[in-house]
């Protein structure tokens, strides 16, 4: 039922634990784990009891510390469909009912509509499962996460998102994230973000927590040059373990980089926009997320209670989105974000689906009005109202 994340493969651990499993075995830090494996997780009282234990023990071996349960399907994280966010992932759960009550709805996780979904645009209803692996590992209490990418071309630039707390807030959307470039010769560029909020665990309640960044931190880089130099030394490693280009998820506590995922890329990114490259006075401004340029109509959309009134073929204007925001996606014909970087998952799946998007234009809710006509040039990281 279960199996040391060392050991994992792809058939029984899925795509996430058996890549995660490769890279400890040459050395990479990743955090210890365990994996319950496809179909694992057994549902009669008896052995529901053993498997229980089971867990605990695992637990116990480790000190009792909160940790990260997250999906390990054998159909994400390939080299033409990441399933960037669809799945469940509960990060801070603490004792032994609640890790088995959150690997259960992990697995449950398998039969959510926008997992359908997903398939359906990326890869055929034969690529959904019904049952998937559970990864469990303890959670690195970070001082700053993000997302690399590791150069897409021989001679390519590293790309790295960075924002203070748990990666959570710059998958999800949640801050615009500072902005590292590498090239090839060790050169570094960047654009600091406005990482006004930050996640992170909840030691007294159990699960996270957002909280407002110092003001003075806000706007201060969030990686030193130290810190990028090492990001980029194993992203250089792990792509040539895993042969290719690989988006990777990372945490960094007390100076140590901690790997947390890896997956080949699925679509090239954008060239990052240099600021003031606008020749266009009306233009509002962001990040390039997925390339491409559409004239539609704005729709406003603030919460899940506004999604009755998107209609196929409009550009969706929002604060941020998440994994349950996906079916939007199906029908919208590109998206607009007010916070969130190219590398965060809702930037991902939009180059996966093919429709332009823009993430972190400030204010952009209310510097369009819903129903407008406007171009959006996911390229250039442009939004002009017509």
């Amino acid at each position: 039922m279960l199996t040391k994340l060392l050991e994992a493969t792809r058939p029984t651990s899925g795509g996430k634990a058996a890549v995660l499993a490769v890279l400890l075995r040459e050395g990479v830090s990743v955090p210890d784990g365990f994996v319950v494996v496809d179909g694992g997780q057994p549902s009669d009282a008896v052995t529901a009891h053993s498997f229980r234990e089971a867990v605990a023990l695992e637990l116990e071996q480790w000190g009792s510390p909160m940790v990260a349960v997250r999906s390990s399907a054998a159909s994400e994280d390939s080299a033409d469909a990441s399933a960037a966010g669809q799945y469940e992932s509960i990060i801070g759960v603490r004792g032994a009912d609640d890790v088995c009550q959150a690997i259960a709805t992990c697995r449950k996780s398998a039969l959510a509509a926008r997992v359908g979904d997903y398939w359906t645009r990326t890869g055929g209803p034969s690529r959904r499962a019904s049952s998937i692996a559970v990864l469990v590992q303890p959670v690195i209490e970070a001082d700053v996460s993000g997302v690399m990418f590791t150069p897409q071309q021989c001679g390519g630039p590293t790309r790295i998102e960075a924002s203070w707390g748990l990666g959570l807030a710059v998958v999800g959307g949640r801050v615009t994230p500072d902005t590292y470039e590498v090239t090839s010769n060790g050169a570094i560029h960047y654009a600091v973000g406005s990482k006004q909020t930050r996640i992170d665990l909840d030691h007294e309640r159990g699960g996270v927590a957002s909280s407002l960044v110092a003001p003075d931190k806000q706007s201060a880089r969030a990686l030193n040059d130290a810190t990028i130099a090492a990001l980029t030394e194993v992203g250089g490693r792990i792509a040539a373990v895993l042969d290719g280009p690989q988006d990777i998820e990372w945490s960094v506590e007390d100076g140590t980089v901690w790997i947390l995922q890896a997956r080949p890329i699925t679509a090239a990114l954008p060239a990052s926009r240099v600021p003031g490259s606008s020749d266009q006075t009306k233009a509002l401004n962001g990040t390039p997320g997925s390339h491409g340029q559409v004239t539609a109509a704005a729709r406003i959309v603030r919460s899940l209670s506004d999604f009755s009134s998107v209609h196929r073929g409009d550009i969706v204007v929002c604060p941020y989105t998440d994994p349950a925001w996906t079916p939007l996606f199906t029908i919208a014909a590109g998206v607009v974000t007010e916070t969130g970087g190219a590398l965060s998952h809702a930037a991902i799946i939009a180059r996966e689906y093919g429709i332009p998007a823009v993430l972190g234009v400030d204010n952009a809710i209310n510097q369009i009005e819903d129903g407008a006509q406007i171009t959006l040039n996911g390229t250039a990281g442009t939004v002009t109202v017509l």
